[in-house]
């Protein structure tokens, strides 16, 4: 369907944006039933992954036991969002016949359930229990090979709705909320580097000033709230974080993704995604990585304040500001770069970007994490 919105001098293809709606509490899912009678879902069904299943479940199903919604069953749905997973989950009846998936867990796991959800032509309802990453709100689903390696992003529907329960996040594994801040810190530096000098339309442009706010609670609240997690608070400065990682990043993803253009990531998440075809000792969450990928898309971008700046930040909250704090060396730009370039991040932009100021970026990024005390 087309209007003329411009009376003659511009015609514009209908678009229509969908954002998460959400949901914040402190403990429990207090108004489940009546959001869901909302949506018109008579019946659910819980996938995640196990610990998530374990810390929430019970949860869920008190709000919905005196209710006439039916909870079809529960599945653990892998370590991986793979197309494996996701095949075998499609297979279950129960989830077949389900009004609404509920994506329980991290990133990972609710990758899985969007796009089994977008498989299944299903809805999807996300339960982040970890504060790691913005999937529960993007539309997005990053899809990995069975070797961990990256194989592609899944353009998938948003989450209708986002229940973010801060008692389960606070009581997660600190690393993961730990490495959500470093993730969550490339958002406003990759979105204002891939947009610049473009000629933006209406929706980019809100993406753009929604992702000029996600720096500043990072590094407002971000050290005291890594402080009260340790200690299992919920704090004010918690909550900001656990909002800026799950909603802010979340709907800058997806106003800056869309069909004509992609200014979501650029060079740190290149960076990430092609240091998983690096095969090295550790295990390296995704926002840890990500926090030096900053660094070198702030080095490329020869800001040298910006990396100062974020590399003290760094190292105050002891997220990595060397290659060694990931596992790598410089050498392993040879199996890298091959990557990076094959990345959307880089392949969107490619004719402003240079495979050889890139290499430098990261030796510069490298180089000055190393003078840091």
């Amino acid at each position: 369907m087309i209007k003329n919105l411009f009376k003659g001098r511009r015609v514009i293809i209908m678009r229509t944006m969908k954002l998460t709606n959400y949901s914040l509490s402190e403990s429990g899912y207090d108004g489940l039933t009546e959001i869901l009678k909302g949506y018109k879902y008579d019946s659910v069904v819980l996938v995640g992954g196990k610990r998530a299943l374990n810390a929430v479940s019970s949860k869920i199903r008190k709000e919905l036991e005196n209710s006439d919604i039916n909870i079809n069953g529960e599945f653990i749905y892998g370590k991986e969002c793979t197309d494996e997973n996701i095949e075998k989950l499609m297979e279950k009846d129960e989830i077949k016949n389900a009004d609404v998936i509920f994506a329980i867990g991290g990133g990972k796991s609710i990758d899985t359930c969007k796009a089994l959800a977008k498989f299944l032509n299903k809805p999807c309802i996300s339960f982040p229990t970890i504060c790691s990453n913005c999937s529960s709100s993007t539309s997005v689903a990053v899809v990995y090979n069975e070797d961990g390696s990256l194989k592609r992003y899944e353009t998938v529907e948003a989450p209708v709705h986002n229940f973010i329960e801060i008692e389960t996040i606070v009581n997660a594994p600190y690393e993961y909320f730990w490495a959500g801040i470093g993730d969550g810190l490339s958002k406003q530096s990759e979105v204002l580097f891939s947009s610049r000098g473009e000629d933006l339309d209406y929706i980019a442009k809100m993406g753009i000033s929604i992702a000029k706010s996600c720096d500043y609670p990072f590094f407002e609240y971000g050290e005291k709230a890594l402080e009260d997690f340790k200690n299992n608070k919920i704090t004010r400065a918690v909550t900001e974080i656990v909002i800026d990682i799950c909603i802010n990043t979340g709907y800058t993803s997806n106003l800056t993704d869309q069909e004509d253009y992609y200014y979501n990531s650029s060079l740190a998440h290149a960076f990430y995604n092609a240091s998983t075809s690096v095969k090295r000792e550790g295990t390296y969450l995704h926002g840890q990585v990500v926090s030096f990928g900053t660094l070198v898309l702030k080095a490329y971008d020869e800001d040298s304040k910006g990396l100062e700046k974020f590399a003290k930040f760094n190292k105050k909250l002891s997220l990595p500001v060397t290659l060694s704090d990931i596992g790598l060396k410089i050498e392993d730009l040879d199996i890298m770069m091959p990557k990076v370039v094959a990345t959307q991040e880089w392949q969107v932009s490619k004719d402003k970007l240079s495979e050889d100021k890139f290499i430098e970026a990261v030796k510069k990024a490298d180089e000055f994490g190393k003078t840091l005390k």
